[in-house]
C-alpha cells in the first residue's frame, strides 16, 4: 500500500470513529436526558433549554450556534480541525432527528438518577472518542481544543469550567432545583469519561527512535507536532557503526501521531517508548516551586 493510500485510510477510519462518538453522544442525549428533562452542558444544555422553553427542535438550535463557534475555530485551529468538526456536527444532527423519530419519548422515565448517568456516560464516551480521532462535537469542545492548545489543562476540566454556568441556567426555564443537581452528575460523570477516554491527556512519554532516516523523521515531528527533537550520537555495539538516534517529548495523546510518521518514512526504525513523571519547560508543565 502507498503512502497516499494510507494516508486515506487513515483519514477514513478517523471520521468513521467520530460518526460512532456522535452516534454514542446522540443516544445520550436524546434517549435518556432530554426525555427526563436533565440539563447538559455545552451547545447541548443550550438547546435542550431553548427546546423546553419554547419548542424549537434541537437539532436547529445546535446547528446554528456551532456554525458561529466554528467560524472562530477555523482561524485558530486550523482547516483540518474544522472540517472533522464539521463533519462531527454534521452527522449528530442527523443522528438527532433519527434517534428522535426511532426512540420517541425516550428510556428510563422513572430513576432519573440511572437516566443521568447512562446518559453522562454515552455524552462524554462519544465526546472522547471524537477527540481521540482529532475531532469535536463542536460546541465547549470547541474552547476546550483551543485552551488545551495553549496551556496544559485537560480536556474534561477546560468543558466542566465552561459548562456549569449553562447547566445553572436551565433552572429559569425547568424552576426545579433536583433537575439541576442531576445536570451537575452530567457534567462530572461526562467529564470524567471524556478523560479516560483520551488517556489522560496530560501523561507524557519520551521516544528514542534509531533509523537511517533520522533526519527526515525529525523534520515531521518539527513540523507536524511542533515538538523539539534531539539527536545524539551512538555506536552499534554488533556492526560497530556509527548511528544518529533521537530523542523526543512528548503527550502521551501524540503517541499515535509520531508511529505513524516513523512508520510512513521508516517501516523499519527501532522505536522504544517509555512513560515519564512529569516533563516541565516549553510546552509541558511550568515548573512550580514554594
Amino acid at each position: 500500500m502507498t503512502l497516499g493510500n494510507q494516508r486515506l485510510m487513515r483519514e477514513v477510519k478517523d471520521y468513521a470513529i467520530i460518526a460512532l462518538g456522535m452516534l454514542m453522544y446522540g443516544i445520550g442525549w436524546t434517549v435518556f436526558l432530554l426525555p427526563n428533562d436533565i440539563p447538559s452542558g455545552a451547545v447541548p444544555g443550550i438547546a435542550s433549554i431553548i427546546y423546553w422553553a419554547f419548542k424549537v427542535p434541537v437539532q436547529y438550535t445546535y446547528l446554528t450556534i456551532n456554525f458561529l463557534l466554528l467560524l472562530l475555530a477555523l482561524k485558530i485551529l486550523g482547516f483540518k480541525f474544522c472540517l472533522k468538526t464539521i463533519w462531527a456536527v454534521a452527522i449528530l444532527t442527523a443522528f438527532l432527528a433519527v434517534i428522535q423519530n426511532v426512540v420517541g419519548g425516550g428510556l428510563i422515565h422513572d430513576q432519573p438518577f440511572m437516566a443521568c448517568v447512562l446518559g453522562a456516560s454515552f455524552c462524554g464516551g462519544g465526546i472522547g472518542i471524537a477527540f481521540s480521532a482529532n475531532g469535536s462535537t463542536g460546541g465547549t469542545d470547541i474552547i476546550a481544543a483551543i485552551v488545551n492548545k495553549y496551556r496544559d489543562i485537560s480536556l474534561g476540566r477546560v468543558i466542566l469550567m465552561c459548562d456549569v454556568i449553562i447547566i445553572s441556567s436551565s433552572y429559569l426555564v425547568l424552576h426545579d432545583w433536583e433537575r439541576v443537581v442531576y445536570g451537575y452528575v452530567v457534567l462530572f460523570v461526562s467529564s470524567f469519561v471524556i478523560d479516560q477516554v483520551v488517556n489522560s491527556a496530560r501523561q507524557s512519554v519520551q521516544f528514542f527512535i534509531i533509523s537511517s532516516k533520522y533526519e527526515e523523521i525529525g523534520h515531521r515531528i518539527n513540523k507536524d507536532l511542533h515538538r523539539g527533537v534531539t539527536f545524539l550520537d551512538g555506536v552499534g555495539c554488533y556492526t560497530n557503526n556509527n548511528v544518529k538516534m533521537m530523542f523526543v517529548l512528548a503527550k502521551k495523546r501524540e503517541s499515535n501521531t509520531i508511529f505513524r510518521l516513523i512508520k510512513d518514512i521508516d517501516p523499519k526504525a527501532f522505536v522504544s517508548q517509555s512513560a515519564v513523571i512529569g516533563v516541565f519547560g516549553e510546552g509541558f508543565d511550568r515548573i512550580k516551586v514554594k
